[in-house]
């Protein structure tokens, strides 16, 4: 496997995986591993669902790829599904084909709009891969750092007049953007009450909220998208990974008001897979079987199981600093003083044992984002195996 250039920056396993179904990845040796992963986060249904597979193969025969200048019915049913869960009414939505081509598209809607030179985030956002969403430039980009508020009393009013917001030039930023749980792979949801006074004085100075549901959205945290944890309700959604279950689709959805402000503007975005009819009829086929099988109300209900499985094995274990998630978008970190070698150890024993879990060795943390359909039974073995690995290590 000379031939491919491998520029990840993540180290092969030396597996070969040669079929993927429900949460197991079936490897060219006999070996089967549960995928705690989901892929890279994105397979909500499980691989290889068969409703979906069906879908895919039909509109293959069909057509996968039109034109700018053509419209296909399928555009228009991906879209009203993907504006119901978020809930725009007389919104608009443009499918593209990757999370990070969404955030920086819905960036710049929020550009366009609001005329103002400065976006807002918070300083662990991890908001896409290029462009100045990836590049986050000082001379475009407020970074709030929210550890600033890690000493905050649960009491104490959020308010501007804080020395650590007061700096913030409210009046020159266009829009949030919002990264409401992943922060980069580290599972940190920011706090309820400064999100609502970032997000209240950026909108009561004419600025916009965006938020990127590309890691958090389609019942990763329990709800169908991470937002609705904070109460808000954003101008701009950026959808992605969960939304094609492992193809390469991903959305922007606006509101009815964003959608009038632009229809003011000479905006215009083009891109070759905008709106192909096969990214449309899968994205809209992942959202009818999310609801079927009630995957979002699951996610919740697992992920509960799951996070209170952590938490015990954290409570009988020294070097486990903290569990902490929503959903099944879960995380647990260790003691600073914990080597990373005997974390490197854990994660290796894991594979060993038929567990493909997420590692960040840069923030002594395992990480567990598997498919909404994952068991409690394979959750109880997963646990089980790592107890006797931190027991042993």
């Amino acid at each position: 496997m000379n031939a491919v250039l491998r520029c990840s920056g993540y180290d092969l396993s030396g597996i070969e995986v040669v079929r993927a179904e429900g949460c197991k990845l079936f490897c060219a040796d006999g070996r089967e591993i549960v995928d705690f992963e989901a892929g890279v986060w994105c397979a909500a249904l499980g691989h290889g669902h068969s409703k979906l597979r069906n879908i895919t193969h039909a509109q293959i025969d069909q057509m996968s790829h039109i034109g700018y200048r053509m419209s296909n019915p399928l555009q228009e049913q991906a879209a009203v599904e993907v504006l119901s869960t978020v809930d725009f009414g007389d919104g608009q939505c443009v499918f593209l084909s990757s999370g990070s081509e969404a955030v920086e598209l819905a960036t710049q809607i929020a550009r366009k709009i609001s005329r103002k030179p400065l976006l807002l985030t918070l300083s662990e956002s991890y908001l896409g891969a290029y462009g100045s969403a990836g590049t986050k430039s000082p001379h475009e980009w407020v970074l709030f750092d929210r550890t600033l508020c890690r000493d905050c009393p649960p009491d104490h009013e959020c308010t501007i007049r804080c020395p650590h917001l007061e700096s913030i030039p409210f009046e020159q930023i266009g829009a949030m953007v919002l990264e409401p749980g992943a922060s980069g792979g580290l599972v940190r949801f920011p706090q309820q009450k400064l999100i609502h006074t970032l997000c209240e004085n950026v909108q009561s100075k004419g600025g916009s909220i965006v938020v990127n549901e590309v890691t958090t959205g389609i019942g990763r945290t329990g709800r169908w998208f991470g937002y609705q944890h904070y109460s808000i309700q954003p101008d701009i959604v950026a959808i992605g990974k969960g939304l094609g279950n492992g193809y390469p689709i991903s959305a922007v959805a606006i509101s009815a008001g964003v959608s009038a402000a632009l229809q003011g503007t000479d905006f215009h975005y083009a891109q070759s897979h905008q709106n192909d009819p096969l990214g449309c009829a899968i994205a809209a086929e992942v959202i009818r079987i999310m609801r079927e099988e009630g995957l979002v109300e699951r996610s919740a209900e697992t992920g509960q199981f799951f996070h209170n499985q952590l938490e015990q094995l954290a409570s009988e274990y020294g070097m486990v600093r903290e569990v902490r998630g929503k959903g099944l978008l879960l995380a647990i970190e260790f003691e600073s003083e914990w080597s990373h070698r005997s974390l490197g150890t854990v994660f290796s024993g894991l594979l060993d044992q038929g567990f493909l879990v997420g590692y960040k060795p840069v923030a002594n943390l395992l990480r567990f984002f598997p498919p909404l359909t994952i068991s409690e039974q394979d959750i109880e073995r997963m646990v089980a195996a790592l107890a006797h690995l931190l027991a042993t290590t």
